[in-house]
């Protein structure tokens, strides 16, 4: 007998577990949240939150000094102490206090240790100390613990001490040096980071032939661009092969395959993620995960089609991404008050991604290869953001490709990038139009205001246009 039940048992109380409890109580439910660590997870904590607090007082400073009138007015440099300090008040000194107190007030209750399934609709909560909690689920248990940092099987590196994404965000100091495994998000965003904040040499290492090479080609070579005007060593299609370190907390010396070798204080290794799902229990409930850890899910976000057993977030594998991962937590929160909600098809067209560098990167939908595997006949229609009125008033030098495919047999928009200072705030527009599938001749009549940079929508329009007039 359970020593207690809820209607819902959450393990794991990052934003997705967060987001299932709270709905499945505004339904009328009871949902409990298990989690070992700090309540908010990984994104408030070593991920997001962090990560944006050292990136801004930076891009703030680099926006004022592309303006020309604004530059004669900047004397010095970024305070970095109080960057730090600005960090760690962003993430409450690491502190869950507050988050807890969301919990309460939410009507989610918490209990604090190592949750594992026993069986169906059981969960088994170990504290600290080593106690043992016993709670039972009576609609269903949701999986939202997230992902940890992947190792890369290089000679060495499992000897030494190197940097995560969780060092690195709650790093104290600079490193003088910096050496990056992996040109994906993380790695992006840190190198650059820790460049604007002072270090003398930073290098990424990169071994697919471009940085996020996930996205459109053209945003890996802008950004390298970007970043190697920073003073930023981008070397793509470069293999690591073995890491060394000299003594305790000496230098590290990263091998490469072509026989180079990069030395640095600190190696930040970022070349993906895994799901610690090992010791969840699910082997009592006959689930094996998949690659990397992560449980395969239907588009209800059920496991392995169970009707009592879900994964959100990260855990899951399908967006990586946090808003992602609260999207599929709404749709689940309701799904077991017994709401009849729409399956999580975002996640097949329209996953939104916003890489937080200077300049930055904003994406919905399929690339241009993508919609290509997808069987679909692409018009792909491109513009530089600084050749509209809202972008050169941003400042000299502003640039970056914005571009839009389109399904030119739907006349339908299935997939957009951006590339330019804050275009961040720029992608929910295209988000929309992708999972509204607004015909393209209805987005004529979207007007915009003029002198912004949304006014790239209107030269991405008018290059629709063009190509139907020569068609």
């Amino acid at each position: 007998m359970a020593e207690h039940a809820y209607d819902v048992v959450v393990i794991g109380a990052g934003p997705a577990g967060e987001n299932a409890a709270d709905y499945a109580v505004q339904r009328g439910l009871t949902a409990v949240i298990v989690e070992k660590q700090l309540v908010g997870g990984e994104c408030s904590y070593w991920g997001c939150m962090p990560s944006k607090a050292l990136l801004r007082p930076t891009e703030a400073l680099a926006a004022a000094r592309r303006v020309p009138a604004a530059a004669a007015a900047i004397t010095g440099e970024v305070d970095v102490e109080a960057v730090l300090s600005s960090r760690d008040a962003f993430t409450s000194g690491w502190d869950d206090s507050g988050q807890v107190s969301w919990l309460e007030s939410a009507g989610v209750d918490l209990i604090r240790g190592h949750g594992r399934l026993t069986s169906e609709r059981q969960v088994e909560v170990t504290d600290v100390d080593g106690a043992i909690t016993t709670v039972e689920a009576r609609r269903g248990v949701v999986i939202g613990i997230g992902t940890r940092a992947s190792v890369p099987p290089i000679e060495g590196l499992d000897e030494i001490d190197v940097w995560d994404n969780r060092d690195i965000t709650e790093a104290k100091e600079i490193p003088e040096r910096l050496v990056v495994l992996g040109g994906g998000v993380i790695g992006v965003e840190m190198a650059q980071a820790v460049i604007r904040l002072g270090a003398s040499e930073v290098t990424i290492v990169e071994m697919e032939d471009r940085l996020l090479a996930q996205e459109e080609a053209f945003v890996g070579e802008e950004l390298a661009t970007a970043l190697g005007d920073e003073g930023i060593e981008v070397l793509t299609s470069a293999n690591a092969v073995a890491a060394q370190r000299a003594g305790t907390d000496g230098p590290v010396t990263l091998a490469l395959e072509d026989g180079r070798e990069i030395i640095a204080d600190e190696l930040l290794v970022a070349v993906g993620r895994q799901a610690p799902t090992d010791d969840l229990g699910l082997e009592t409930v006959e689930v094996t995960p998949g690659r990397g850890g992560f449980l395969e899910v239907d588009d209800h976000l059920r496991v392995d089609g169970r009707d009592w057993l879900y994964a959100v977030g990260d855990v899951n594998g399908r967006a990586l991404l946090t808003h992602h991962g609260k999207y599929q937590a709404r749709l689940v929160g309701d799904a077991l008050a017994g709401v009849d909600v729409d399956p999580a098809w975002a996640d097949h067209k329209a996953v939104v991604r916003v890489v937080f560098t200077d300049p930055q990167i904003a994406a919905v939908g399929l690339t241009e290869s993508q919609a290509r595997a997808e069987g679909i006949d692409p018009l792909v229609v491109t513009h530089n953001v600084g050749h509209s009125a809202g972008g050169a008033l941003l400042g000299k030098g502003t640039n970056g490709t914005t571009q839009l495919v389109i399904d030119n047999d739907r006349r339908v928009v299935v997939g957009a990038t951006f590339v330019g200072p804050g275009v961040g705030e720029m992608i929910h527009a295209a988000t929309i139009a992708i999972t509204g599938e607004v015909p393209i001749e209805r987005l004529w009549h979207a007007v915009p205001a003029f002198p912004t940079v949304s006014e790239t929508w209107l030269r991405l329009l008018e290059g629709v246009r063009e190509h139907d007039l020569k068609s």
